[in-house]
C-alpha cells in the first residue's frame, strides 16, 4: 500500500545527492522526494529513432532535421589544436559505416571518457561535415557494455532534460547525473505517490492515473503518452483552480447575506432624464443586469467589461444612485489620484442638474486620496461618517483605517486588475456585504474571465456611444516624425488637439528611451515651437496634474507632451491625435488604453505609433497576418506583431487575446494579487476546452456539496487544504 507521507524524505538520502549536494537543491526549493518527483523536464528530446549510419547519412543528405541516435565502437580518437583550443574528434563505426562525434570543449574531459574499442550509443543532431563526413557535435552518449545490462540513460528513448539550477552545476552534476538521480528516486517512491482525483472524474475525462503521469513525464514511451500526461497535470491544475473559484461563489450565496435594494423612487429615472445624451441599448441591458442582481438579498458580485470609451462610469454611477435610493452609501475606488479627481468633477457635473431640482435630497461626493492635506481628508472623513457624502470617490486611501462609513452599501472597483485581492477585502469590510461592481477596460479573454473571474456574474458593454467615428491607427518609422509634426500644427490651427506620450520621465541608463521632460524642450524650440505646449508626468503632486488636465480640457493648450500617466481614464473630447513615441517598448494593454484617450468628440480620431524605421518596416510584413501566426513567430517578433495588432484591430477582445498570447495571464492581470496559484501546466490561452471542462465539474461537484463532505469527494477536500491552504483564505473574497 502507496505511503504518501514518504514523500516528505529528505533529498539527502536519495541515492548520489548526500546532506552536501541537498543543501545545493534546497536553494531551488527542492527539499524532499515529493519535490523531486514533481521537477519536471524543461523539454524533451525523442531519441527512439535508432540509425545505422549508412540510414543517418541518408537522412541527413535529404535535408531531415532532429536528434537521432547510432551505435558503433571507438575506432580512433585525435586531437587538434585550433583557434587557441584542443578539438577532439573520435571515430566510431558501426556495421554500415563510419561516423564521428566531435567536442570542441571539455576535450581532456571526453578524450578519457571513450575507450578504444568499446561500444558507445551516440545520440544528437547529425551534420555533414566539409570532407563529406557524418558527424555529431557534442553529443550525448553512453557506454554499451557487452552483456548489454547497463541502464542506458541518454539513448534508445524520449530523454528529458532538467533546468539544472546553477549551484548543482558547480558540483559537476549535469544532464546524465541529474536524470541519474531523478530515476533513483522514481524507482525507490513513485508506488509512494497517491492520487487526488475521485475515480469518477479520472474515469469521466479518461484521465491519466496520477502514478502513472509523472512517471511518463519523466520517462515517456511516446510522445503520445507524454501528452497525456501532460493533459492529466493541466486538468488537474485547472479543475483545483476552478474549485477555489467555485467555494468563493457559493461562499457569496450561502454564507453572506446582504440587504436587497430594489429601485424604490424616481431618483434614478430623474438622473437618467438629466443626462445630456441617451444610453445605448447595451448600458440600458447592463443597467438592467445590475439592478436585478441589487434587488436580491444576497450581495451582487458583478464584472462589468467594456472597451474604452463605451460608458462603463455612468453605469457604475446609476448603480451607486440605485444604492443611495435604498439609504446607503456608495464608494468607487480608482487607480490613481488623477483619475480619481476626475470621477470627483465628472460625477459632481453630472449629478449637478439633479441636485438643482431637489435640493432637498442633494446627493454629495467626497474625495479622499493619498496627496491631500490632513486637515481635508480630515474634513471629508468627517463628512462620510455623518452620512453628509453619499458618494465617496478615491484611491486605495478610501479604505484606510482613518475613514469610517455609517452605511457602505456598493462598491465600485475601477480597472480592478489594478487591485490586490487583500486591498478589495479590505474595502469591502467596511460595510456590511455590500453589493460589489468590478470594472476594466482591458477586457478579459473568454478563458481568463472563466478562471480568475469565473465566480463573478459577468456583464459586457459591446457597443459604443452613436456617433462615435472609429479611430484610425497608423504605424509609422522615426525619419517620418517632422511630416508627422507638420500635420499636427496643421491640426492646431483647425482647432483640435493632440497628445503625446514618451514613455520615461527622465533619461534611464538601462533603456535608452526618449524622456518626457528631455523632448519637451527640443520640440518646443523646434516642431511644435509656434504652438503652446503642456508638459504632465508622473512625478508631479495631483494638484500640479490636475491643473495641467484642466488647462488642456479648456484649450489652453494645443499639445500635451505627458508620459503614461495618462493612460487610463483622462478624458478629452477635443483632443483627437495621439502620438506615441516607442510604441515598440509598450504593451498591447497599454497602447489600447492609450488610444482611447481620443476619438471621443464627433471627428475623426488618430493614433500614431512610432517606431524606429527597421521595426515599424518589420512590423509591415505581418500586416493582416497577426491573428494566424505561428507560437513560434509570435515569440520571435513580439514587438513586430503588437505593432501591428493595434493598426489592425480595434477590438478590446481580440487585442486582449493577442496580448494573453504574448504575455501570459499573469503579466495581464495579477493572478498572484488575485489569490491563485501560478499556471505552471496549464495554457490560458490555449487550453479553453480544458478550462471550460474543469470549471463544469467544479462548480456541479461544488453546488452538489458544498463542504466536500461526501465520501467520494474527501480526497478533493483532503488535498485542497494541504496543496491549497494559502490560496483557500481568499475563498471569502470577491
Amino acid at each position: 500500500m502507496a505511503d504518501s507521507s514518504r514523500l516528505s524524505t529528505e533529498i539527502q538520502y536519495i541515492k548520489s545527492v548526500g546532506p552536501k549536494r541537498a543543501s545545493l537543491f534546497a536553494q531551488s526549493g527542492i527539499t524532499n522526494v515529493g519535490h523531486l518527483l514533481y521537477y519536471f523536464p524543461s523539454r524533451h528530446l525523442d531519441r527512439s529513432n535508432l540509425l545505422s549510419s549508412n540510414e543517418a547519412f541518408t537522412y541527413v543528405t535529404k535535408g531531415y532535421e532532429g536528434e537521432i541516435t547510432i551505435i558503433g565502437k571507438v575506432t580512433s580518437v585525435e586531437k587538434k589544436y585550433a583557434n587557441k583550443r584542443d578539438i577532439l574528434i573520435i571515430t566510431f563505426r558501426d556495421n554500415s559505416g563510419y561516423f564521428q562525434g566531435v567536442w570542441f570543449q571539455g576535450a581532456k574531459f571526453f578524450e578519457s571518457k571513450f575507450k578504444d574499442g568499446n561500444t558507445y550509443a551516440i545520440s544528437g543532431k547529425p551534420t555533414i561535415s566539409r570532407y563529406g563526413d557524418l558527424q555529431f557535435a557534442h553529443p550525448d552518449s553512453d557506454a554499451i557494455s557487452d552483456d548489454e545490462s547497463q541502464t542506458f540513460y541518454s539513448t534508445g528513448k524520449i530523454i528529458p532534460f532538467y533546468r539544472i539550477p546553477k549551484e548543482l552545476r558547480l558540483t559537476n552534476i549535469g544532464d546524465l547525473s541529474f536524470r541519474k538521480i531523478i530515476t533513483s528516486a522514481i524507482e525507490d517512491y513513485i508506488e509512494d505517490i497517491t492520487e487526488t482525483l475521485p475515480d469518477y472524474i479520472v474515469q469521466k475525462h479518461k484521465l491519466m492515473p496520477l502514478r502513472e503521469a509523472v512517471y511518463a513525464m519523466h520517462y515517456p514511451k511516446t510522445t503520445e503518452e507524454l501528452e497525456h500526461a501532460k493533459h492529466r497535470f493541466k486538468f488537474e491544475e485547472l479543475f483545483f483552480i476552478e474549485l477555489i473559484v467555485a467555494l468563493r461563489k457559493n461562499n457569496f450565496i450561502e454564507k453572506i447575506k446582504g440587504k436587497a435594494k430594489p429601485i424604490k423612487t424616481d431618483l434614478v429615472k430623474t438622473f437618467v432624464e438629466s443626462l445630456p445624451y441617451s444610453l445605448t441599448k447595451a448600458q440600458r441591458n447592463v443597467l438592467n443586469e445590475i439592478a436585478r442582481d441589487m434587488a436580491k438579498d444576497e450581495p451582487m458580485n458583478r464584472l462589468l467589461q467594456g472597451d474604452v470609451g463605451s460608458g462603463k462610469t455612468i453605469v457604475a454611477i446609476i448603480a451607486m444612485l440605485i444604492a443611495i435610493d435604498n439609504g446607503f452609501q456608495a464608494a468607487i475606488m480608482a487607480p490613481t489620484e488623477i483619475l480619481a479627481d476626475q470621477h470627483n468633477q465628472n460625477i459632481t457635473n453630472l449629478l449637478a442638474p439633479y441636485n438643482e431640482l431637489h435640493p432637498e435630497n442633494k446627493i454629495t461626493c467626497s474625495l479622499i486620496i493619498g496627496g491631500q492635506k490632513k486637515s481635508t481628508r480630515a474634513a471629508e472623513a468627517k463628512k462620510i461618517l455623518e452620512l453628509q457624502s453619499r458618494i465617496v470617490i478615491g484611491t486605495h486611501a478610501i479604505f484606510e483605517n482613518e475613514v469610517l462609513y455609517q452605511n457602505l452599501g456598493m462598491i465600485i472597483i475601477d480597472e480592478q486588475h489594478r487591485f490586490g485581492v487583500v486591498q478589495r477585502a479590505k474595502l469591502i469590510k467596511k460595510g456590511e456585504a455590500p453589493d460589489c461592481l468590478v470594472m476594466s477596460a482591458t477586457p478579459i479573454p473568454r478563458t481568463l474571465s472563466m478562471t480568475v473571474y469565473g465566480d463573478l456574474d459577468i456583464s459586457i458593454i459591446n457597443e459604443m456611444p452613436k456617433n462615435r467615428i472609429p479611430i484610425k491607427t497608423h504605424l509609422r518609422g522615426e525619419s517620418k516624425l517632422p511630416a508627422i509634426y507638420q500635420y499636427v500644427v496643421e491640426e492646431t490651427k483647425r482647432g483640435f488637439q493632440t497628445f503625446v506620450v514618451f514613455p520615461l520621465v527622465e533619461e534611464s541608463e538601462k533603456i535608452e528611451l526618449k524622456a518626457a521632460t528631455k523632448h519637451y524642450e527640443e520640440l518646443t524650440a523646434t516642431f511644435l515651437k509656434d504652438v503652446r505646449v503642456g508638459l504632465l508626468h508622473g512625478r508631479m503632486k495631483w494638484q500640479e496634474k490636475e491643473e495641467v488636465m484642466l488647462k488642456f480640457k479648456a484649450k489652453e493648450f494645443d499639445v500635451l507632451i505627458s508620459t503614461t500617466v495618462i493612460e487610463v481614464g483622462i478624458d478629452i473630447p477635443n483632443a483627437n491625435i495621439m502620438i506615441i513615441h516607442d510604441a515598440h517598448h509598450f504593451g498591447l494593454s497599454q497602447l489600447h488604453q492609450l488610444r482611447g484617450r481620443v476619438g471621443r468628440g464627433t471627428s475623426q480620431a488618430n493614433c500614431i505609433l512610432i517606431a524606429p524605421d527597421e521595426i515599424a518596416a518589420k512590423s509591415e510584413r505581418f500586416s493582416g497576418k497577426v491573428d494566424y501566426l505561428s507560437p513560434i513567430l509570435l515569440e520571435k517578433y513580439k514587438a513586430s506583431v503588437r505593432l501591428q495588432t493595434m493598426v489592425q484591430h480595434l477590438d478590446g477582445f481580440r487585442i486582449a487575446e493577442m496580448d494573453l498570447k504574448l504575455r501570459g495571464p499573469g503579466d495581464i492581470f495579477g493572478i498572484q494579487q488575485s489569490g491563485f496559484p501560478e499556471f505552471k501546466y496549464a495554457d490560458i490561452a490555449a487550453d479553453g476546452e480544458i478550462i471550460h471542462d474543469a470549471k463544469e465539474d467544479a462548480f456541479r461537484i461544488i453546488t452538489d456539496d458544498p463542504h466536500l463532505r461526501k465520501p467520494e469527494n474527501l480526497i478533493l477536500r483532503s488535498h485542497l487544504q494541504s496543496g491549497y491552504a494559502h490560496n483557500l483564505q481568499y475563498a471569502k473574497i470577491a
